[in-house]
C-alpha cells in the first residue's frame, strides 16, 4: 500500500493504519462544530459522517490511492487525529495531497505541523512525487499556518468539492533548500 506511512514516529506520534476499532474515538471530531466551520457541505448524522469518514479512508487503502494514517501519541496511547498522504484530482490533475484532521482536544498543540512534515520528508525521501501540496480553505487560517511552516506556498486559488480553496504547494527543490539551510 503506496504512500501510507504506518510504524512511522515524530517525537510525540507514532503513525498507523486506521482501524475500525478507531471509530469511537475520532467520533468526537464530528461532534464539534468548529471541526466543519470551513467547509461547505451538507451536515448529517455525526455517526454517519464518521463511517463515511472511514469507508472512504478504507477505499483509498484498498485502491493504493493513499489514505489517512491514525495518529498515536506515544505518552498517553490516544489517537490524536489522522495525516496521510492522499491521490487528489484537482483541476483535472492527479497530485499528492498531505492532509491532516485533529480531534478538537490536540488543536493548537503543533501536532499538525508535526506530523505533516514528517509526511513530506517521507514522499520525498522515497520520491513518491516532485511536489506536494495542500487543500485549504481560504479562511481557514490555521490549516495555512501549517501549510506555511510546512514550507508551502500559495499557488492558486480554486474550487474543490464546492469550496473555495487556495492550493499550498512545496516542490522537492525547495524541501532539498530548506533541509541544507536547517
Amino acid at each position: 500500500m503506496k504512500y501510507l506511512l504506518d510504524n512511522e514516529e515524530t517525537n510525540r506520534i507514532r503513525f498507523r493504519l486506521i482501524e475500525r476499532s478507531d471509530f469511537a474515538h475520532w467520533l468526537p471530531f464530528f461532534l464539534e462544530p468548529e471541526s466543519f466551520r470551513y467547509w461547505n457541505m451538507n451536515r448529517q448524522a455525526p455517526e454517519v459522517e464518521c463511517q463515511q469518514w472511514y469507508d472512504k479512508q478504507f477505499g483509498r487503502y484498498e485502491q493504493d490511492k493513499g489514505g489517512m494514517n491514525a495518529l498515536i501519541e506515544k505518552v498517553s496511547g490516544r489517537l490524536v487525529g489522522h495525516c496521510g498522504l492522499l491521490v487528489q484530482n484537482v483541476d483535472e490533475n492527479v497530485e499528492l495531497e498531505i492532509g491532516y484532521s485533529l480531534l478538537p482536544s490536540f488543536w493548537n498543540k503543533g501536532f499538525a505541523s508535526e506530523v505533516s512534515k514528517k509526511c513530506r520528508d517521507i514522499s520525498f525521501e522515497r520520491n513518491y512525487s516532485p511536489s506536494l501540496i495542500s487543500i485549504i480553505s481560504l479562511a481557514n487560517v490555521p490549516s495555512a499556518r501549517v501549510a506555511e511552516k510546512n514550507g508551502m506556498s500559495i499557488e492558486k486559488e480554486t474550487i474543490y468539492n464546492d469550496n473555495s480553496v487556495n492550493i499550498f504547494r512545496i516542490t522537492r527543490d525547495k524541501w532539498t533548500l530548506l533541509n541544507k539551510t536547517s
